[in-house]
């Protein structure tokens, strides 16, 4: 069975069918960063991250390209509010964004153009706009650049609207626009701007409008015809739908796929900083371990919404703990055997769960399934089977970007707070056996109790004792 991914724009499933057989062109639209990244955001960062790990497994050479929107009205004005360069703000929660990236395990873009360093591009763009009459400068001499939505009778096939039932983009005054349905794709330099946040066009100074950097960025990085567009589903109007219409009245092809990932909200609510009920992933990581968190972004279908509360989390973050357990136990085992098992195959009914249109949740139940005969397996000591389900398991994690045994987690899950405390507790655990085998039980317990009172559990295995900090 081929990869089938659900296309926003056809609204069934369609087969990928790429540009250039062998490789996968995707283009998902980034953060604009006014301020760091919650995990409403980085939701849409882990879909794409396993979207592009199944891919390459299967053999694809594959190219992601991520914006950063490093200039609008919201990171002027945040610059504004804090006296600081607009520059400044916007490169700060860069790498922010960058942090998360990071702490959650995704791979980094192939690349991650800036809005402000395709500049050239998007002049290039409007000029053939124009030229095509798709596109006007503004009759108020403000230095605007708007799209003329009514020149493309396509305008709306995205979001399923006519342009009549559409209300007016807010995106720039309405007096220099022919229709107030127009939308920006260049605005003219204000009065109280900074000077740096403009550059010079045929139509006076001016900074891009929202929509027209990422028509400039796909192309120049992808081509003009490329596989995947993705992003939030609250992008496919107008953002989306923008990009469609200008690019192809451009002459260009542009995507062939659209994919849209559901929203993640609070208490029914999307979440977003226009509301004030945002979850920072740099905070959420101190409550849960982060490949825990990880983990609950990527166990839902990438199309359903999360209903995002701490309970919810709590109790993935104890799923979780399930199979990281028993991949640790299964590894230790083996290796005390005087083995190593190494990622296998995924097995038949987990390719062909994310085969369907990325299903994770059946993909997730037949992992779970594996575990659960693994830890069957477990009580037997080292054997062929386990270590087959051991390599399975191991391989369905690494498509999920979870295996707590990869370099990635291996190098954050121990702290030099760990390393420090680890000789103290190997020590207390070696007078714990020394007084179970003297058969002093009431020693043995009190080391116990008193490990854990200091958040350290003890596991007791056939391989003897194991210990962890609670909540890791």
């Amino acid at each position: 069975m081929s990869l089938r991914l659900y296309d926003t724009a056809t609204r069934q499933q369609r087969d990928l069918d790429p540009v250039v057989p062998g490789k996968v062109g995707i283009y998902h639209c980034g953060l604009t960063v006014q301020g760091p990244p919650h995990v409403g955001h980085i939701r849409k960062e882990v879909v794409f991250d396993v979207l592009r790990r199944w891919l390459e497994r299967a053999g694809y050479e594959v190219t992601i390209v991520a914006n950063v929107t490093d200039i609008d009205d919201k990171i002027l004005a945040k610059g504004r509010e804090q006296g600081r360069p607009w520059f400044a703000v916007a490169y700060e929660n860069e790498r922010a964004l960058h942090a998360a990236y990071e702490v959650l395990g995704c791979r980094p873009p192939t690349y991650e153009p800036r809005a402000t360093g395709v500049v050239p591009e998007m002049i290039e763009l409007m000029e053939t706009l124009i030229e095509h009459g798709h596109a006007y400068p503004a009759e108020n001499g403000s230095g605007d650049v708007y799209f003329d939505v009514r020149s493309w009778p396509a305008y709306g096939e995205l979001s399923n609207q006519h342009v009549d039932d559409m209300q007016a983009a807010p995106d720039a005054p309405a007096d220099g626009k022919r229709d107030p349905r127009d939308f920006a794709l260049w605005k003219g330099h204000k009065e109280g701007d900074p000077e740096s946040a403009s550059w010079p066009t045929p139509w006076g100074r001016g900074r891009p409008g929202w929509h027209l950097e990422c028509s400039a960025m796909a192309a120049k990085y992808l081509g003009t015809e490329f596989d995947i567009h993705g992003g939030g589903l609250d992008l496919r109007f107008p953002h989306h739908e923008n990009e469609i219409a200008q690019s192809r009245a451009a002459g260009q092809p542009f995507a062939r796929l659209w994919m849209h990932n559901a929203m993640l909200n609070l208490s029914g609510a999307k979440m977003s900083k226009s509301v004030g009920n945002t979850l920072m992933v740099s905070e959420v990581v101190k409550r849960v371990p982060a490949i825990a968190l990880r983990y609950y972004l990527v166990a839902a279908h990438y199309r359903s919404i999360i209903e995002f509360t701490e309970e919810s989390l709590q109790e993935a973050a104890v799923a979780f703990e399930r199979i990281e357990g028993f991949v640790r136990r299964a590894d230790e085992t083996v290796r005390a055997a005087g083995g190593d098992v190494a990622p296998g195959d995924v097995g038949d009914a987990f390719a062909a769960a994310m085969d369907d249109d990325l299903g994770v949740p059946a993909a997730v139940a037949v992992l779970q399934g594996d575990v659960t005969r693994g830890n069957t397996l477990l009580a037997s000591g080292d054997s062929a089977e386990l270590r087959e389900v051991l390599a399975t398991v191991r391989a369905q994690l690494d498509v999920l970007g979870l295996d707590p045994l990869s370099d990635h987690w291996a190098a954050t899950s121990t702290s030099a707070a760990d390393e420090a405390l680890a000789p103290l507790v190997e020590a207390l655990l070696a007078q714990r056996q020394e007084a179970r085998a003297a058969k002093d039980f009431a020693t043995a317990d009190r080391v116990r109790d008193q490990l854990a009172a200091a958040g350290i559990d003890i596991e007791d295995t056939a391989q003897g004792p194991r210990w962890s900090v609670k909540g890791t």
